[in-house]
């Protein structure tokens, strides 16, 4: 069986995406995933926060992965919902022509099965600051989707999204599903969130589905790896989507 390398752009300071990626394709005996950091500290809209997703370090990271030979790379990241979507397909242009290698991004993965599944009213939750969210509000707002509900918890540090409980995530998870009008999906975003783990059971719980960051990274690097994403079992129905 031929193997299939995914490779994931990873901020530096993120101790989630690895893990919970590894997991999700661990019942896949040919895919592996493979991971390059570059460096990411802090979520804000000061300069320097800002600064941290310039395409070059990015590129640099991306020419370690192409070191690999993976079959694609994705960024692992959400930064282009606040910097603007322009930014994730930028960087995926400049990746594919620098390094010859295919190219998603977590946020172009997410608006993507949301366009294709019909659900664009959305809740939001995150652990970002509050002038972070309204900036993603307003930019999915732009495109033509609606966050009818939102939580975030006002942190900046990104290392410390790693560390906020699963039961806060979910009980902001509730919080938003409740909102009237009821959203049509909930979106985990962040990728430095444990939120994949929690999908399945807060679809069970919520009837809505449970859109993660980290997983739809996963679900469209596979899907352009040719690789069936109905085998992927446990993580919620991001996966069993039957879209073109």
């Amino acid at each position: 069986m031929k193997r299939v390398l995914l490779g994931m752009l990873t901020p530096s300071s993120n101790t989630a995406l690895e893990p919970i990626t590894s997991a999700m394709v661990s019942g896949l005996p040919e895919v592996s995933a493979h991971f390059a950091r570059f460096r990411v500290t802090e979520i804000s809209l000061r300069p320097q926060a800002l600064g941290q997703f310039e395409i070059d370090p990015i590129l640099e990271a991306a020419k370690l992965l192409a070191d690999a030979h993976v079959d694609v790379i994705s960024w692992n990241g959400t930064s282009s919902g606040w910097l603007g979507f322009d930014a994730d397909l930028a960087l995926c242009e400049r990746i594919e022509e620098e390094v010859g290698i295919r190219c998603c991004t977590s946020v172009l993965a997410l608006n993507e099965i949301m366009e294709k599944t019909s659900r664009k009213r959305f809740g939001l939750v995150t652990p970002y600051l509050r002038d972070v969210q309204s900036a993603i509000v307003a930019n999915y707002a732009r495109h033509g989707f609606e966050c009818v509900a939102e939580r975030h918890l006002g942190q900046s540090v990104n290392f410390g999204f790693s560390e906020v409980a699963p039961e806060q995530i979910a009980r902001m998870s509730r919080e938003v599903a409740a909102a009237q009008p009821r959203p049509q999906c909930l979106t985990t975003f962040c990728t430095n969130l444990r939120a994949a783990p929690l999908a399945a059971a807060l679809e069970a719980e919520l009837g809505l589905p449970v859109y993660d960051t980290v997983s739809t990274a996963v679900w469209k690097s596979l899907r352009l790896c040719g690789v069936d994403t109905a085998r992927v079992r446990g993580w919620g129905s991001l996966f069993q989507e039957e879209i073109a």
